[in-house]
């Protein structure tokens, strides 16, 4: 291929890139507006933990600057996510007045700066519940720097107080961020209480109407998911309670899926490999069978 039909070539196929294709308007609002961006709100997690957990995950500084070093962090938190939220009020209200959606952002920014204080009360709730549960950790230390849940629960935490707030979006973007990373699927709708433990993670998925009560742990491979949809007269699934509640003090181990809208008593612990689709009283434990020793030959019987 000459240089000019590869120049050729490169200008068609990006001529064609940068029209709108029908497809393409029957998603977007508008060409016009800007979604918030997935990069953009990464940095602003990766701040907001240098905030809750300057020793951990900010800059080396010395402890006699800390106000200075948060104040620092606060400030430009607060100017990045006004942008995003501006952006995210655009995209899902993009036939709202300019000044009245930028009103509303700098309103949800200044609620959310104000919930700071309390997402990392309830964090460190979180790393006390795990450093309790776990019998591998040596101190808190090591759960901050290195259990993947931290990072989960430090977006989730955040998401879930932006749903609160009416925040559209971005906290759908939070929680996936945290997903790519760990492995750890929470809805940002979901409600977990304090003292909430995760231990190794991955494979966890917990749907958005989930209920979670305090001083609960999960176990890898772990499902609260729903059994089935309901759909409203156009076929559209109907956003109703369809996931798990389960009370305070309730352990369930790894590769267990609790499904539907069905309540898990408190102090219950919940066995491996259990598939559960019923309710279970306060106190209960609740295994799988035992398995069966058969022989076969050459696989018949499988």
């Amino acid at each position: 291929m000459s240089k000019n039909q590869y120049s050729k070539l490169l200008q068609d196929v990006v001529d064609q890139l940068s029209k709108a294709t029908p497809e393409e308007k029957s998603v977007l609002h508008s060409c016009d507006v800007v979604p918030p961006s997935r990069e953009t709100l990464g940095r602003i997690l990766e701040i907001i933990k240098s905030v809750l957990f300057p020793e951990f995950f900010g800059s080396d500084y010395s402890k006699n600057i800390r106000n200075y070093y948060v104040g620092v962090n606060v400030d430009l938190l607060y100017s990045l996510l006004n942008e995003q939220f501006t952006r995210a009020l655009q995209y899902d209200e993009d036939d709202s007045n300019a000044i009245d959606v930028m009103d509303r952002a700098d309103q949800l920014t200044a609620a959310f700066i104000k919930l700071l204080p309390e997402i990392k009360r309830l964090l460190y709730t979180d790393v006390d519940a795990i450093y309790k549960n776990d019998p591998a950790v040596d101190n808190y230390s090591e759960v901050i720097s290195c259990y993947p849940v931290i990072q989960a629960m430090v977006n989730y935490r955040v998401a879930h107080k932006m749903v609160e707030l009416g925040v559209p979006v971005i906290p759908r973007i939070i929680t996936e961020l945290a997903h790519s990373a760990t492995g750890i699927d929470i809805h940002p709708g979901a409600t977990i209480g304090e003292h909430f433990a995760i231990d190794h993670g991955t494979g966890v998925v917990i749907g958005e109407t989930c209920i979670i009560g305090d001083y609960v742990t999960l176990y890898q491979g772990v499902t609260l998911g729903a059994k089935n949809f309901s759909f409203d007269s156009e076929g559209h699934p109907v956003n109703i309670p369809r996931h798990p509640i389960i009370e305070d003090h309730v352990t369930v181990y790894s590769n267990s899926s609790i499904l539907g809208r069905i309540t898990i008593g408190h102090h219950s612990v919940i066995g491996g490999n259990v598939w559960l689709t019923h309710d279970v009283a306060p106190h209960s434990s609740v295994l799988q069978s035992k398995a069966l020793n058969l022989s076969f030959t050459d696989g018949l019987g499988i």
